[in-house]
């Protein structure tokens, strides 16, 4: 049954058979149509030949002139009869006005009259069939005029039938040798396309196809990562729902990616320019992981298909973890040095010297109380303030000293808070990270709140920035240190130059030794969301993932 309705067979000889049915149906309707057409004219010029020789007829002066006088004597008959062997005319009939006939293939029908009237009283040509005693026939009357050019009778010829028919059979031979050629040529040409699609569906057959696209649609509208396919042109092919949520892609099918996407990281990661494995890219609402791979068949190069995974909240999970666990290793670091105090206090009042112990404890206080003490002088948000202190903290156990200029001065409630406190605290991490082990290692900050801006500068004694690299410093992947535990490296500078942005700042690095960032918020905060909410969902994921 497979086979009768046409499933079994592959998908070559089915469009070759299709192709094959079109061929032969159009060919033979046209060749009909053709036919019908060629007999048409074949009709129309054996009228016009009876016509012609209908006139030479009425123009023979023996006949006008015995017609005329009404003595025929078999003149009519005879000169007819020369005319109509010599023009191979069916038959060339002369009739006078009462309808006889004087002239007639048939002898025993001359000097009978014919069944219709005389037709050209009027002088006009009558054209059209006529089915007498010799059989079908076109047919041509004319009147015929006497020498004194009166009207005397008529003459009628008619050309055999079976003349047209016979050449109309000569003339269809030869077109239906054309039509052979052209079918021939018409399945060769078939043969060769159904041979050339076969290998262009690489052997698929019209149930693989379809059951394939609709495995595609379910595959890629079914998972959770975005999907984008190139063809070998470098156009998209295919694109699914997350793919345009995480890229902002509205319809992107058949458009090159230098129309859809600004120069920049991630049009390269998309583009194949980047190459490596999970490529992580910053948009302005996501943090992404980037896959591309070649796709090859049979030899062919058929482009390449791109992977995109949403990373926003992992990074930020990632980077929360690596704080935590740096904040853990200074605690225990710290933890020594407490037990240590401690120790040396029970010593002191085991001995009994109390006022030793008591003036040792007052000395103490003063140490730990003295750099926040000199924080809160020139900053007034207690915000700001905890951080600053939390990371001299850590910094010193690491053997880092944070300095705070003394231009520096912070109102208790500044614009851009929360952003300053994002921007601050990965800006003094990088530069401590820079620092740490440097002769003299120290990291120098400052904040300056004017009427106009609010101006963080942060310097370190590291090796600073390479030459030339201070505009690609801010790229997202960008970074001279390698991956360390759970983070990945050159996203914070690029998260922090992105908030930066998006809020009318801007910042700026110099190179060489010594590496020194200086960020510019305006005045006044036109975006002052209360510290832990977000104007908008997009912000807040990234600054989360700082």
């Amino acid at each position: 049954m497979a086979r009768r309705n046409g499933r079994g067979r592959k998908l070559s000889a089915r469009i070759l058979i299709s192709q094959l049915l079109i061929l032969a149906i159009t060919s033979a309707i046209g060749f009909v149509l053709l036919a019908f057409a060629q007999r048409d004219q074949l009709d129309r010029d054996s009228e016009q030949r009876a016509l012609t020789i209908a006139h030479i007829t009425a123009a023979d002066p023996q006949i006008r002139q015995a017609m005329e006088s009404g003595v025929d004597g078999g003149i009519v008959q005879s000169a007819a009869g020369r005319i109509q062997n010599s023009s191979h005319a069916s038959y060339v009939v002369v009739i006078d006005l009462h309808a006889v006939r004087h002239s007639h293939p048939l002898a025993e029908l001359v000097g009978r009259p014919v069944e219709e009237s005389v037709e050209v009283w009027h002088g006009e040509e009558v054209l059209g069939s006529d089915h007498g005693a010799t059989g079908g026939s076109a047919n041509a009357k004319v009147p015929l005029y006497g020498p004194g050019g009166e009207l005397v009778g008529e003459v009628s010829v008619g050309i055999p039938e079976k003349d047209v028919l016979g050449q109309l059979r000569h003339e269809l031979s030869s077109f239906a040798e054309f039509a052979a050629i052209a079918l021939a040529v018409g399945c060769t040409a078939s043969y060769v396309l159904a041979r050339r699609l076969k290998r262009t569906t690489f052997g698929l057959e019209l149930e693989e196809i379809a059951g394939l696209l609709q495995d595609r649609e379910a595959m890629l509208h079914g998972i959770k990562e975005g999907v984008i396919a190139f063809d070998p042109q470098g156009r998209v092919s295919v694109i699914n729902d997350e793919a345009r949520r995480l890229l902002g892609l509205g319809t992107a099918v058949g458009s090159r990616l230098d129309d859809l996407l600004p120069d920049g990281r991630l049009r390269r990661a998309l583009d194949g320019t980047l190459e490596g494995l999970d490529l992580t890219v910053l948009t302005d609402s996501h943090c992404l992981a980037v896959n591309r791979m070649p796709v090859v068949l049979q030899g062919r190069a058929l482009g390449a298909v791109v992977t995109v995974r949403d990373r926003t909240e992992l990074v930020g999970l990632l980077r929360e973890l690596d704080a935590v666990r740096g904040l853990t290793d200074a605690l225990r670091a710290q933890q020594h040095e407490f037990a240590n105090r401690m120790h040396t206090m029970a010593g002191l009042l085991e001995l009994g010297e109390h006022g030793a112990a008591l003036d040792y404890a007052v000395e103490l206080s003063r140490g730990d109380a003295a750099p926040a003490e000199a924080v809160r002088d020139r900053i007034a948000n207690p915000l700001m303030v905890g951080l600053i202190v939390a990371k001299t903290t850590v910094a010193a156990e690491r053997g880092v000293r944070i300095v705070l200029e003394q231009d520096s001065r912070l109102g208790e409630q500044p614009g851009h808070l929360r952003r300053l406190l994002t921007v601050t605290g990965n800006l003094l991490d990088n530069a401590v990270e820079a620092a740490q082990g440097q002769p003299g290692a120290a990291v120098r900050l400052s904040l300056v709140e004017t009427e106009r801006a609010i101006t963080l500068r942060v310097a370190d004694s590291g090796p600073g920035i390479p030459p030339g690299a201070a505009e690609r410093i801010f790229e997202d992947g960008w970074s001279t240190s390698p991956d360390r535990g759970t983070v990945r490296r050159g996203l914070g500078l690029a998260l922090v130059h992105r908030l930066v942005q998006r809020h009318g700042g801007s910042i700026t690095v110099s190179e060489g030794p010594g590496a020194v960032f200086t960020v510019r918020f305006p005045l006044p905060d036109h975006d002052p969301a209360p510290l832990g909410t977000s104007s908008t969902a997009a912000p807040s994921v990234l600054e989360g993932a700082l």
